[in-house]
């Protein structure tokens, strides 16, 4: 197996990169946060007209550009890097691996489209009040009346549940778990956003009182397609975690060339090289860890779950530990508001738990690999 980019991907790295470093930049992220949406519709637009990066890995049949989760974790390395505000992760890293995970073509042709266009924006609605990330957390109930579906219940954690056009609910009915898709604007549907430690990404509470929904795929067979997606998500997350991590290295090894003490700058002492060596060594680890899921999800469908939990356990850890240092490194101005270092620390502890932390993915892994 090959882990370098190819000079297609490298290309769209570097476009991806110039295009946030003008629309995504510290201070519009900084506006974003304070909003009730958190993203600017025109730079949606651009995402996903201009760049086609919503579509980027939705099937040609579906109105997608057909590409792999090595072009989309190559994207997702750069926008967790900028730290863009936008939902970018609850439509292309949660919905759209649900809806194709579903093996529901029908369903597909008829919202994927207009997802894959950016014309609509929709994130999957799985954790409840408890906060757990597996089946038996799942409780909202899916009735069926005369043929037709309603949802009964509470989902929390909702990542841009508020903006949402298409929710995607994991729900129990009497036969098991199913995916359930719900407009944003189905009565009996009330939403709001939650406070979060993490502003630039938002998230919702959503509250479901007999909401109509339309079942995707077979009636309590849906949890094999969300475990998948969610394996596909953790992936996805990983590539963000690394490009968060590297933006975090950058600003300190910037701080250390510029910062002087007793008249010499203090990436001259022995104490912060070998701060910054270890902090480097922890990005490359995560991004090796990243791009062999990446791989996996493309090429090799039975590791994707080994290895997008350990990339998961592996790059949480490691961007924890690599803004912890970063601030280390700037010393008192890295816990201040205007200082970036305090949006990379508060990205990396809701990361943390975004699809359930470390010490889930790692029992998660050692539940496949361990004998029973």
């Amino acid at each position: 197996m090959n882990f370098s980019l190819s000079d297609e991907q490298v290309e769209l790295r570097s476009v991806v990169r110039r295009f946030l470093a003008e629309r995504a930049t510290e201070s519009e992220t900084r506006r974003l946060m304070a909003t009730e949406t958190g993203y600017d519709p025109a730079v949606w637009k651009q995402l996903s007209g201009q760049l086609g990066l919503i579509g980027l890995a939705v099937p040609e049949e579906y109105g997608g550009a057909g590409f792999g989760w090595v072009e989309l974790g190559v994207v997702f390395e750069e926008m967790g890097r900028a730290l863009l505000c936008a939902p970018y992760f609850a439509t292309v890293a949660l919905a759209i691996p649900a809806l194709l995970a579903s093996g529901d073509e029908e369903a597909c042709a008829d919202l994927l489209p207009a997802v894959a266009a950016g014309e609509r924006i929709a994130t999957l609605a799985l954790t409840e009040p408890a906060g757990r990330w597996d089946a038996d957390g799942v409780t909202l109930r899916a009735e069926q009346h005369d043929g037709d579906w309603r949802l009964h219940g509470l989902k929390t954690y909702v990542p841009d549940g508020a903006v949402a056009d298409l929710v995607l609910v994991v729900a129990r009915s009497e036969a098991g778990i199913g995916l359930f898709a719900v407009e944003g604007t189905a009565p009996g549907l009330t939403r709001r956003n939650l406070p979060t430690l993490d502003q630039t990404r938002k998230q919702a509470e959503l509250r479901f009182d007999a909401v109509p929904a339309r079942l995707i795929g077979r009636d309590g067979s849906g949890w094999p397609g969300v475990e998948e997606a969610l394996r596909r998500a953790a992936v996805a997350l990983a590539a963000e975690q690394v490009g968060a991590a590297q933006r975090a290295l950058d600003l300190a090894v910037e701080h250390a060339k510029v910062r002087t003490q007793f008249g010499r700058p203090i990436g001259s002492f022995q104490a912060i090289k070998h701060m910054c060596s270890e902090m480097l060594l922890e990005v490359e680890s995560a991004r090796s860890a990243a791009l062999y899921a990446m791989w996996a999800a493309d090429s090799s469908p039975g590791e994707l779950a080994d290895a997008a939990s350990l990339a998961q356990a592996f790059c949480t850890d490691a961007l924890n530990s690599v803004v912890a240092d970063c601030i280390q490194v700037h010393g008192g101005i890295g816990f201040t508001w205007e200082h970036p270092a305090h949006l990379y620390f508060k990205r990396a502890s809701s990361s943390s738990f975004l699809l359930g932390d470390a010490d889930h993915h790692r029992a998660l892994f050692a539940d496949r690999v361990l004998p029973a």
